[in-house]
């Protein structure tokens, strides 16, 4: 057979691995920022604001004073209840430490609302203190879910 003058065949150089093609780049950046990201965002959504922690609370609260009719109790869980909602928007040393009408002038600062009147915070002065005060449970529920609604949207502290 006449054989051609046919050279070998030269394969091209093999191709690297560095740099990576631009999609690679876009997909490490998006992964670099998910990782970042995402505990954030979970405990973004995990967490519930606190106008509606504080009503499921409130509604325990008013379940409990339905099966066991006892005010002195009630009172007692709400102005805890309140106390707590307080702590989040003020500084714990701030509120834990205040008393009396100064305690009740607190309260109505964080709402934009001066809801807890004179008989109201006459029942949060001394209900919770006193077994067999009288006064309305059902007023001062209905104060606790206005004041719950009138909180401001963002804890400030």
């Amino acid at each position: 057979m006449n054989e051609l003058p046919l050279k070998d065949i030269h394969l091209p150089d093999p191709v690297s691995w560095w740099p990576p093609a631009p999609g690679w780049w876009i997909l490490l950046t998006l992964l670099i920022l998910l990782i970042y990201f995402s505990p954030r965002l979970i405990k973004k959504i995990k967490q519930k604001p606190l106008n509606k922690q504080a009503i499921i609370e409130l509604k325990n609260i008013e379940t409990n004073y339905k099966q066991q009719k006892d005010k002195t109790r009630l009172a007692q869980d709400v102005s805890a209840l309140l106390r707590r909602i307080c702590m989040s928007y003020l500084s714990r040393q701030q509120v834990a430490s205040t008393l009396g009408n100064e305690w009740i002038e607190q309260v109505n600062s964080v709402s934009e609302k001066n809801i807890f009147s004179d008989e109201l915070s006459d029942v949060l002065l001394k209900a919770p203190y006193q077994a067999g005060y009288d006064y309305q449970p059902e007023q001062l529920l209905n104060a606790c879910h206005q004041w719950i609604n009138a909180l401001p949207r963002k804890v400030t502290t």
